[in-house]
């Protein structure tokens, strides 16, 4: 543990660097909630489809979950502050090049490149907490903490988005800029220089981050084809995606520098912790999509109505830091994740029945319900799928996490539009809402198959079945030591 490692509450530096990396985590927050709530504006302006439209948001999370393993390697590999400030200024940039773009492929080729850079820039900073913060109720304060701020940073781009699409929806690309600079600059006064880590005899996993890139992409234009291309195009390009998967796990393999040491899925808590993430996350962001949709094109709301409606989703940016540690010290992490994840079910239960002239008091409680959800599943998910690793590993562990959340995101979007898509057969109010309603099956069933994976954990946790933790399986295997199960 480096330096910055104390028992004991967080000291006035600890809590800088805290606020700086809670900081970033906001502005990715915010970012993403602003862009939600200006994509009817954005059609309408560049005369995109929902198909295209997706994209934007899609090109995004490819960007971010594609290239997250190597920003986690990088961090661990080049320097983890090194990393969070180079890829901070390239966010920076290309989210105000997405304002001046006036054709659709420079929107997505800008929102793609911010996506990748923020697969720098995230997982370096939560390696940063997790390697300066001790294991243990230090680390879970600042973690939740973390993901509270997250969760603020999407609660308020839902307002902030609302009222600068009202002024233009560019401006959702400039605001960012400024807050960049700002944490930019408090990033290089409290984020410590550290020694640059020993890289004798270390690469960059080019080939691996290249084919898992490749794989990822494949796989979510193969899900959103479904609905515009035939079922061979489709299921052509799923295979395609599917084959490169195969490929880096055979070059991870057999690399000496993998860019995932595969031992690593060995451990069941954190296999677990990311399957759940990916699957939340799925279902969140294509609820969000999906509702959004509803309100402005179906209902005729604002993008100010509609950003106050979201607005209660929020409520996890209270609850996060207050209510969350409090059930996880008392209950524990799995069960907390998986009480988050059944309401979750609930929440997008309630919503599958929407109809054309449902009033705010009836989707209210849905909403609510996933603000909740989000509050107990974010951030324990975010200790399981971190405790226990190496410190070494960190950058690779959020790298594994934050993969699972934007390859989730981008799967679940891509497939609530396609299925929305198939099912509206017109544009007429009545085929919009069949498919609406049909489009949120995919969230609820996402939903569903977490809180089952979920419950596997909480079986182990009373069983007293303990996994070998993942720091202490790769000790083993550099020293050829065996490790008991």
């Amino acid at each position: 543990m480096s330096a910055l490692s104390t028992s004991g509450g967080l000291s006035a530096r600890k809590w800088g660097i805290l606020l700086v990396l809670c900081g970033a985590i906001f502005l990715e927050g915010i970012d993403v909630a602003m862009l939600n709530v200006a994509l009817p504006s954005i059609r309408t302006d560049l005369g995109l489809s929902t198909g295209e439209l997706q994209w934007v948001m899609s090109a995004y999370v490819l960007g971010y979950g594609g290239f997250m393993l190597l920003g986690g390697r990088a961090a661990d590999l080049f320097g983890r502050r090194q990393m969070f400030v180079f890829w901070l200024t390239v966010f920076l940039l290309f989210s105000g090049l997405g304002g001046l773009a006036t054709e659709e492929w420079m929107l997505i080729l800008a929102r793609f490149i911010t996506g990748v850079a923020a697969a720098f820039m995230t997982p370096a900073g939560l390696s940063i907490i997790t390697t300066g913060f001790a294991e243990g109720p230090e680390r879970n304060k600042a973690l939740l903490v973390y993901s509270g701020t997250a969760a603020g940073g999407f609660t308020i781009g839902l307002v902030a988005g609302g009222l600068l699409t009202a002024v233009g929806w560019r401006w959702v690309f400039f605001a960012p800029v400024v807050l960049s600079l700002l944490i930019l600059a408090a990033a290089l006064v409290f984020v410590p220089r550290s020694a640059r880590p020993d890289r004798s005899g270390k690469r960059v996993d080019v080939a691996g981050a290249l084919t898992v890139t490749a794989a990822l992409v494949l796989i979510v234009l193969g899900v959103e084809r479904a609905a515009h291309a035939g079922m061979a195009v489709s299921a052509g390009t799923l295979l395609a995606g599917l084959a490169f998967l195969v490929a880096f796990l055979v070059i991870e393999r057999r690399s000496a520098e993998p860019l995932v040491r595969l031992g690593i899925l060995r451990h069941g808590p954190l296999v677990r912790a990311n399957l759940s993430a990916m699957l939340f996350s799925a279902g969140f962001f294509g609820f969000q999509f999906l509702v959004v949709l509803y309100l402005q094109e179906l209902r005729g709301w604002s993008t100010l109505e509609t950003s106050f409606a979201m607005l209660v989703i929020g409520i996890d940016a209270i609850l996060s830091p207050t209510l969350t540690p409090r059930l996880v010290d008392r209950f524990g992490n799995a069960k907390v994740i998986l009480g988050g994840l059944l309401l979750a079910v609930l929440s997008y239960g309630l919503f599958l029945p929407v109809g054309a002239d449902w009033s705010y008091a009836t989707m209210f409680p849905s909403l609510i319900v996933l603000g909740l959800a989000f509050s107990l599943a974010y951030g324990p998910l975010t200790i399981v799928a971190t405790e226990g690793i190496a410190e070494e590993e960190q950058g690779l562990a959020g790298g594994l996490l934050y993969t699972a959340f934007q390859f989730g995101a981008a799967l679940g979007l891509s497939a609530a539009t396609a299925v929305s898509v198939a099912a509206t057969r017109t544009q007429t109010p009545e085929a919009l809402l069949d498919g609406y309603r049909a489009g949120l099956l995919v969230p609820f069933a996402a939903a569903v198959i977490a809180a089952v994976i979920s419950a596997f954990g909480l079986r182990s946790q009373q069983g007293g079945v303990a996994s070998t933790p993942p720091g202490a399986a790769a000790a083993a295997e550099r020293t050829d030591t065996p490790v008991s199960r």
